[in-house]
Formats: structure tokens, sequence, C-alpha cells
């Protein structure tokens, strides 16, 4: 039983993230990509400016998607293959 439920968890911790990384640089809801408080103070801090430039490009967002694209299918394929990811954690062959 915990391994089923570590493998459901598992599957949904991937939706979670995945849909958040496709979403999350492309949505102005939390405010834009570029200006949060963390990356203006390492910018700052480090006296480089070019890391906020290069987060805000629209090669790193869409890196950052293809990532979400990523945890999307790593969740597909753990449903496609639930019973399997369950008796590898039970530790039968």
């Amino acid at each position: 039983m915990v391994e089923k439920l570590t493998v459901i968890f598992f599957v949904i911790l991937c939706v979670l993230l995945g849909t958040y990384l496709i979403f999350s640089p492309w949505d102005l809801l939390f405010g834009p990509w570029a200006e949060n408080y963390l990356l203006v103070f390492l910018s700052d801090k480090t006296g480089a400016p070019i890391i906020q430039k290069t987060v805000a490009s629209t090669w790193f967002r869409g890196a950052v998607t293809g990532l979400g694209v990523l945890n999307l299918m790593i969740a597909f394929w753990e449903v496609m293959h639930f019973e399997q990811s369950v008796k590898m954690l039970q530790g039968n062959p």
C-alpha cells in the first residue's frame, strides 16, 4: 500500500511541478519573470546584470518550459507503468 501511495504522490508532484514550470515563465500572475526580488538581489550583489538579462530571455523561458514538459512526460510514463513501478519499489523483479 505504501508503494502505491508513493507512486501516486510522485505522479501528482510531477504533474504539479510540470504545470508550474510550463506556465510560470510566461504568466504575469506572480509578476514579471525577470524582476523578482531574489534575482534582482543576486544581480546587484554579484555585480553581474547579465544574470537578470539571461533569465529574462525567451531562450531561458523556453528551457524552463521544456523542463515542465519533461516532468509531464515522466508523470505520464509513471501512470502507464504504474504496476511495474509499484513492483520495483516492493523489491520484486
